[in-house]
């Protein structure tokens, strides 16, 4: 049998399958993050997937200590946030190391000269550059009549033992099994040497610098790793440890790229502090569908100071925010819903919370727990709620998925059938789920448009709202 029927010259039953209605929406991503920031280990400009928080300290290494004055203080910022967002409730995170360098300077990784008798055998390199390498301690012990050469590394509660006969072996050991280095080529007559000592590089030639930069000297870098995203399948997007006064418009800017390519996304940013009058000037300067403005900040335990607690400004209080959305279905609302946060910097009156709503802030409150007052994005349209905006990205992603397997087929009533009823399925399906009250489905194409290979899609979509009041009236008699 042939799904496609090519020449018929023997006599038989030649059958054709025409697959079309069998055609669906396969899953759709909904909560995975996208992140930029800063660290001392891990891959420079480069996109890794991240399941865990422990997945984030083994690549991306530790945070450092929180400073006195963070707006002035270069520290790293993209485990902090990491933290917060996994704690919140992410799952699936796309996370991008940059650095801020003057001009001229590399970032180094931390090495070891490996030798014998004082004869260089072969250099161990850290397996990403940065200071976090610069603590591994390295020890070597030489061959005896009953031991082969043994080499210890040390990094924090982690350790590694390399057991060879010899420099080569030694050499292929390491790159096959450490996660902390990697051995560079054995030197012309060292291969059957017998390592016996090794020597840190010192001075400038040490692991580093992190790169991490003051607040505010990032953006290019922060714009450089964003690009990074732009493929990626990521629903919400954060930039670690920046607050909407400063990377705004970088990420406004992102955010329209990827929608126009079809990856839509929505950004949650940090206001740059807790006063209504430093809340008020974000809001004025941001109003868009796709940007969540959340204050004020959160306490927390700070691992690198023996989990001292430690005020955050609002940009890491957007990371718990993102984690927590991350785990919600899209039409379900963020209002009301707790907020794993250990404390708040800023504990809003009623009053305070009402003028914050009303410059289109998410506020997190304290009630029974810490929760989000009400889910809004900046829009000052129908997209106010953060659901709305997310039901119909799913939406749009759906459709997109289910229609394109079409292109390049028949442009005619039969095969424009099958794609109304695939798109049907998928929509009906999010009625089911009740992520749309009800929708109106057309697909057509007039002659002009069959000619030019057009198939026209029109949608009416009618979205579920949460609900954000209660409104009582009480009559008594």
């Amino acid at each position: 049998m042939s799904e496609s029927i090519g020449e018929m010259i023997l006599p038989g039953t030649y059958i054709e399958v025409r697959a079309e209605g069998l055609i669906g929406v396969g899953g759709i991503a909904t909560g995975n993050i996208g992140i930029v920031g800063t660290a001392n280990r891990g891959p420079l400009n480069q996109v890794v997937v991240l399941g865990s928080y422990a997945d984030a300290l083994a690549v991306f290494g530790t945070y450092d200590a929180w400073p006195d004055d963070p707006a002035a203080s270069a520290h790293l910022t993209l485990v902090r946030t990491l933290e917060q967002a996994f704690r919140g409730g992410a799952s699936t995170v796309h996370a991008v190391r940059v650095a801020n360098l003057a001009e001229g300077v590399t970032m180094n990784a931390m090495s070891w000269t490996v030798a014998t008798g004082g004869t260089p055998a072969f250099t161990l390199t850290a397996t990403s550059p940065g200071t976090w390498a610069n603590d591994i301690t390295v020890a070597i012990q030489a061959a005896t009549d009953t031991d082969p050469i043994r080499l210890t590394l040390t990094h924090g509660r982690q350790r590694e033992t390399h057991e060879a006969a010899d420099a080569e072996s030694l050499a292929r050991e390491v790159n096959s099994e450490s996660a902390l280095v990697r051995a560079g080529a054995v030197e012309a007559g060292q291969e059957g040497a017998q390592p016996d000592t090794v020597t840190a590089a010192t001075g400038n030639d040490v692991g580093g610098p992190d790169g991490a930069g003051a607040m505010g000297a990032l953006i290019p870098q922060i714009a450089e790793g964003l690009a990074l995203l732009e493929s990626r399948a990521v629903n919400i997007l954060l930039v670690a440890g920046y607050g909407a006064d400063t990377v705004a418009g970088t990420v406004l800017a992102h955010l329209e790229r990827t929608e126009n390519d079809g990856r839509e996304r929505i950004a949650i940013l940090g206001t740059r502090g807790d006063s209504l009058a430093e809340v008020a000037q974000d809001s004025n300067a941001v109003s868009n569908k796709r940007i969540v403005l959340v204050a004020p900040g959160i306490e927390a335990g700070d691992a690198a100071d023996n989990g001292a607690s430690v005020d955050l400004p609002p940009a890491y209080a957007a990371a718990l925010v993102a984690g927590r959305l991350s785990g919600l279905a899209p039409h379900i609302s963020l209002t009301n819903k707790d907020v794993p946060a250990s404390g708040l910097t800023t504990v809003y009156s009623r009053a305070q919370q009402k003028v914050l709503l009303g410059n289109r802030i998410m506020v997190l409150m304290q009630n029974l727990g810490f929760r989000a007052l009400r889910g809004i994005t900046t829009d000052t349209g129908a997209f106010t709620q953060i659901s709305v905006r997310r039901i119909v990205d799913y939406a749009k992603a759906g459709v997109r998925k289910g229609a394109n397997p079409y292109i390049g087929r028949l442009n005619n009533i039969r095969v424009r059938a099958a794609l109304k009823a695939t798109l049907d399925g998928f929509l009906a399906q999010m009625v089911q789920d009740e992520m749309l009250v009800s929708y109106e489905l057309d697909v057509s194409a007039t002659r002009a448009q069959e000619i030019n290979g057009i198939a026209a899609v029109t949608l009416t979509l009618r979205p579920t709202f949460s609900i954000d009041f209660v409104r009582v009236t009480m009559i008594l008699e």
